[in-house]
Parts: structure tokens; C-alpha cells; sequence
């Protein structure tokens, strides 16, 4: 089984760019990478507004399967200036999750798709067999 989940607030972005915002395939969500720009698509400047964006991002396509943040089981985020943010992306990576803490690598990218993005965070996420078929069922 492979699904598409698309909130609301992507529809129309997913729609131009011929992608899914997440993809639930058996038991596991697949998040696209996301940025922390604004809903009217500006980005922000300060980089933990930025973090904690691409993060509700996430959380919002979850939150349509049913699930949250806690449900992710591995992240990869890409950054520009990795070593100048690092700890500020930690700490609100760290007040998002607890434990236990999904997987997760930091890579230094060369540049990303978004002018003035300075992270962009993709994810796997996982649910129970019996969780997940309740979820989409009621939708």
C-alpha cells in the first residue's frame, strides 16, 4: 500500500511541484524534505524560527496520519553553516523529542532549493500496523 498525505496548507505547492509531502507505505510515513519558510513563503532570517518551522512542518503532514513528532524514527537534516547553528538546532531538536531520540544525521550541504534557507530537514516516521490502518481509515 503507498498513499500520498498532503495538508491542506501544501496542496497547492505539492500540486506545482508534482511531489508528495509524505508517502505512508505499510507502516512508515516518508517525509519530503521541508525548510522553515513562512506560510506565505518568506524566509525567515533568524535561524531557530527557521528550526522550529521546518519541525511544524513536519508535524503538520504527521498530523494527518494521526501522528506526531514522537512517531519519527530517523531525520537527516542538510544545513548551510552547519557549524555556526548546530547548537541552536540541537537544543530545539532536543525540546521537540525525547527519548527515545529517532536517529538522526547532520550534513553540511553546499546550497539548498530555497534562497536563504539555512536547514532543510526530511524524515522517516513509524506506526504500529494496527495504529496506522486506524488512522487512515477514519479519514
Amino acid at each position: 500500500m503507498k498513499r500520498a498525505v498532503t495538508p491542506a496548507a501544501f496542496r497547492e505547492s505539492a500540486a506545482q511541484s508534482r511531489m508528495s509531502p509524505g508517502i505512508v507505505c505499510n507502516d512508515f510515513v516518508f517525509l519530503t524534505g521541508v525548510t522553515g519558510s513562512a506560510p506565505d513563503g518568506a524566509m525567515p532570517e533568524d535561524p531557530e524560527t527557521q528550526f522550529r518551522a521546518a519541525f511544524g512542518k513536519l508535524a503538520g503532514t504527521l498530523a494527518e496520519t494521526g501522528l506526531g513528532l514522537d512517531a519519527i524514527v530517523e531525520m537527516t537534516s542538510y544545513h548551510i553553516g552547519l557549524r555556526g547553528h548546530f547548537d541552536l538546532f540541537d537544543a530545539v531538536r532536543v525540546d521537540l523529542f525525547s527519548a527515545p531520540y529517532p536517529a538522526w544525521t547532520a550534513i553540511e550541504a553546499g546550497g539548498l532549493r530555497r534562497q536563504g534557507a539555512i536547514v532543510e530537514i526530511r524524515a522517516t516516521a513509524y506506526a504500529g500496523a494496527q495504529q496506522m490502518r486506524h488512522n487512515l481509515t477514519d479519514r
